[in-house]
């Protein structure tokens, strides 16, 4: 038995067939297959009923998976913290919603590094909802999202910075009335998949302000650049890091009635990176602080 073929029956749990365990994991069907009747033929018990056009786990095999889960998180533990020395020499997985990776992220990364250069930073960009799945199955170790009502039992979340929701319109503008803003512009909707999408339509909808639309978008720069050739206005998140060169778009207040999102670091918190995961944390609050990303020194 290995820890591979240990990691191969989580894979099947978690993502529901062999099929989609190779893909997650990078192996082929028939690897898969054969691992598990490794495992099977070494433990003489039967992990997976063969009868179904896809195979589930029987009763002993769901047990033997969580015992397999514990013994792999010890391994990763012990690796990291006698191997790797805390986790520094090795590697961390770091999703990150779209509207930091062009200023808190990559400041905030380019900190991380300089002080623990041998980490290896692999980001993955995504919604605050889809991230929170890809931790929950081991995909990444971590993700930067905005703080969902709902946290996942087993999560932890590290608050990074309050961003309130602002508008944004064109900057020929002479209005600065939200409200005559939004009503009669038309509007670019933040996409109502991520949360920050879904809190702007919350906020409309209380307001009882009806809004005319004309495009709906998930990446920031491409909404301002939308506002920007006077196409319409948007309502965004106030960024906690402004990027190298952001455009100059008029931002107006929503007033005491605005909603804010939080912004912070979500893991699970039987993580075996957690010093690692902290150390993310202090370097997104030192970025805030900074409050700028700009292009370093030659």
């Amino acid at each position: 038995m290995s820890i591979r073929h240990l990691r191969t029956l989580m894979a099947i749990r978690d993502h529901g067939s062999f099929s989609a365990a190779a893909d997650a994991i990078l192996i082929t069907h028939a690897a898969v297959s054969q691992q598990i009747k490794t495992l099977e033929a070494q433990w003489n018990i039967v992990l997976f009923d063969r009868r179904p056009r896809s195979p589930q786990l029987t009763p002993l095999g769901h047990a033997f998976a969580a015992k397999a889960e514990a013994v792999v998180r010890a391994y990763d533990n012990l690796r990291t913290e006698v191997v790797d020395g805390a986790g520094f020499d090795g590697e961390i997985g770091l999703g990150a919603v779209p509207t930091t990776l062009t200023g808190l992220v990559p400041l905030a990364v380019s900190q991380l590094k300089t002080q623990f250069n041998r980490l290896h930073v692999v980001i993955q960009p995504g919604l605050s909802t889809a991230l929170l799945q890809q931790i929950e199955r081991r995909q990444i170790d971590a993700a930067i999202i905005t703080r969902p009502a709902i946290l996942p039992r087993g999560f932890a979340f590290l608050e990074v910075a309050t961003e309130p929701l602002e508008l944004l319109a064109p900057p020929q503008t002479t209005n600065d009335d939200p409200l005559f803003l939004l009503t009669q512009h038309p509007f670019i909707r933040f996409d109502r998949n991520a949360l920050v999408g879904q809190m702007v339509e919350a906020w409309l909808q209380e307001q009882n302000i009806v809004v005319q639309d004309s495009m709906e978008l998930e990446d920031l720069e491409a909404i301002s650049s939308m506002v920007m050739a006077n196409l319409g206005v948007s309502i965004v998140p106030q960024r906690c890091v402004d990027n190298m060169n952001p455009l100059p778009v008029k931002k107006i207040a929503l007033g005491p009635d605005g909603p804010s999102r939080q912004l912070g670091l979500a893991h699970r918190t039987d993580s075996p990176k957690m010093r690692v995961i902290e150390a993310v944390h202090k370097t997104l609050l030192d970025a805030v602080a900074n409050g700028r990303f700009s292009a370093p020194l030659a």
